[in-house]
């Protein structure tokens, strides 16, 4: 019998409907609660002190599935490698995004926990990311290649020794733009549910890459029962933890499958959040030290405190978020199409 997605999907789905109850009453009795700066949106002021870290649970939850059906296709001899073997993507898969998760739960306790709202420092996030990311590069460069698959093309791209530091940069930056996304009640869930889909087909279609397609159906699972209780208005927030183990898994699923240039479809929402932090500040500095006094581009940065400054809805920018998603997702899919 073949592991169906739908059922990882489902199992999912279950465990976040069971467990997230149990949880919300434990974080609310250790105000583990959310702080919100005067710099936001103020119609976020409200926002305060609602329960965080629910991350926690995407992460687990995605973590346990992924796990139990890597066990599941070793026992019945679905996968062609040894279920402890360095040729099994599963661990590495885990420490991507488990270490990505890691540093974003140490985010949160000082945050949350400790009351010291800076958190991490940049440069403690930063060797963080930098030493996970570098880790799962080396893994990737020996264990799947430095090749990449260049899309609509059917050819690929081998980058050499390249790959290691390019690879290392690129998961630091999509884990911080995943993180950069989570600003707007329910909008990370959603755009990763359905970027899940598109990535958890490719690896399936694609063959040979069934553990790492059990993780995309697991988390968006995870994700799809999260919303029941993180859309507009939020019950809970899945704070840095959540954020960061999605882009790790994000990073890792992609690198894993060489489609490291469908991150800017699948993921288009989350790379445009880096995108325009980094065009705000830019711009900002640039026309400080020019005019005396720092300009912007947008009302507010990342993007999408942008569109709600200029009257949107939060429940609208996630529609046009997801809307985004689905349409990019179904090209990505058909990018690949010859790799099938």
């Amino acid at each position: 019998m073949t592991l169906q997605p739908y059922i990882l999907f489902a199992l999912s789905v279950a465990l976040m409907l069971l467990l997230m109850p149990k949880l919300l009453p434990l974080l609310k009795k250790m105000k583990f609660g959310q702080t919100i700066y005067n710099l936001g949106p103020q119609a976020h002021q409200k926002k305060q002190g609602t329960p965080n870290m629910g991350g926690i649970l995407i992460g687990g939850i995605t973590v346990i599935v992924t796990v139990l059906a890597g066990v599941y296709m070793a026992v019945k001899g679905q996968v062609d490698y040894p279920f402890f073997s360095l040729k099994n993507p599963l661990f590495a898969l885990l420490v991507c995004a488990v270490g990505s998760m890691a540093i974003g739960f140490a985010d949160d306790f000082i945050k949350d926990v400790k009351k010291r709202h800076d958190g991490l420092s940049p440069i403690q996030k930063l060797l963080g990311q930098l030493v996970v990311g570098a880790v799962f590069s080396v893994y990737c460069y020996y264990f799947v290649g430095s090749d990449v698959i260049l899309p609509f093309t059917g050819k690929t791209w081998d980058m050499g020794i390249f790959y290691v530091p390019v690879m290392t940069v690129l998961v630091m930056f999509m884990t911080n733009s995943a993180n950069l996304q989570d600003g707007v009640d329910g909008i990370l869930s959603t755009v990763t549910a359905c970027g899940m889909v598109a990535f958890g087909l490719i690896a399936t279609l694609m063959g040979g890459n069934e553990i790492v397609a059990a993780c995309c159906f697991a988390l968006c699972g995870a994700c799809v029962g999260f919303l029941r209780f993180n859309a507009h208005p939020a019950r809970i927030f899945m704070g840095d933890t959540g954020s960061m183990f999605i882009g790790g898994v994000m990073v890792a699923v992609a690198m894993l499958t060489k489609t490291e240039f469908l991150l800017l479809l699948i993921c288009f929402t989350c790379v445009m959040s880096s995108v325009s932090v980094m065009l705000q500040t830019t711009y900002f500095k640039i026309t400080k030290k020019r005019y005396g006094q720092g300009r912007r581009i947008f009302k507010m940065s990342p993007i999408h405190h942008h569109f709600e400054l200029c009257g949107m809805k939060e429940v609208q920018v996630v529609a046009m978020y997801f809307a985004v998603t689905l349409v990019l997702s179904a090209v990505a899919v058909l990018s690949v199409i010859k790799f099938f």
